[in-house]
């Protein structure tokens, strides 16, 4: 079993070593950005107000009890008030600190929040088929390039899907979360990256349940070309790369 010691010791905690670590944030330099910057003269499309009336079942056992992982959808759009609950639940903030940290209706420790949201729109009304990228701060979207042949380039991105073939591309959205690390490498230093994929799998729970609450599915995509998703949204690979993925789309009958 040598080959699994490694990874399997990533799993484990390393607060003794941590603590004998004087992190970044110790040592007095700056806190990085909290969320990454847009150019003021892009598109920047409004989201509606978070609203209740999207929400068809309540009841958070049936939410949790009738998951599953969607890899059928119907030809229904996504409303653009549902896209914004979606959105909100994943990476919405309800509260800034005096420090300047944001909470949102995801945990993360030490609210770092190293995620930014990228989502590949095939059919949410009133939006144009593209890339785009949610604003926290503002609840908004910003516009960032049409894609051509978008469908093919998520197959591409894809890869070989081992349940359903090509199912992503007929999702209404495709979220692509990125991870820039060092807005948790500076307050934990070697303790980040464990930090970073547990709070991963919380954004991604969110998007399950409320995916449920309105009637569509979810399906997280853990096989996916590292490369050319960054290459495509014009990520360094480094600072910034993509670390998860997930489908949505209205629940086909």
């Amino acid at each position: 079993m040598a080959k699994y010691e490694q990874q399997r010791n990533f799993l484990k905690s390393n607060f003794l070593e941590f603590k004998h670590i004087k992190t970044d944030k110790l040592k007095g330099l700056p806190q990085p950005p909290i969320v990454k910057s847009f150019n003021s003269t892009s598109l920047i499309i409004d989201l509606p107000m978070i609203s209740r009336d999207v929400v068809s079942k309540e009841n958070i056992y049936e939410c949790i009890n009738d998951r599953r992982s969607t890899r059928f959808y119907s030809d229904e759009s996504l409303s653009l008030d549902e896209l914004s609950y979606l959105l909100w639940a994943t990476q919405g903030i309800t509260s800034m600190t005096k420090n300047g940290c944001t909470l949102r209706t995801v945990p993360c420790s030490g609210a770092t929040h190293t995620f930014e949201t990228y989502l590949f729109i095939m059919r949410v009304e009133g939006l144009q088929q593209g890339i785009y990228r949610y604003l926290p701060v503002e609840h908004k979207l910003v516009f960032m390039f049409e894609l051509d042949k978008i469908d093919q380039k998520i197959d591409a991105i894809t890869l070989d899907q081992p349940f359903v073939p090509n199912f992503v591309k007929k999702a209404s959205v495709m979220f692509a979360w990125s991870t820039t690390p060092y807005r948790s490498e500076w307050k934990y230093d070697i303790s980040a990256h464990k930090k970073i994929l547990i709070d991963v799998g919380h954004v991604s729970q969110n998007l399950y349940l409320t995916s449920e609450s309105i009637g569509a599915g979810a399906c997280a995509i853990g096989i996916y070309d590292q490369k050319l998703i960054d290459d495509i949204l014009e990520l360094d690979g480094d600072e910034e790369f993509i670390i998860f993925m997930s489908a949505v789309g209205k629940k086909r009958e």
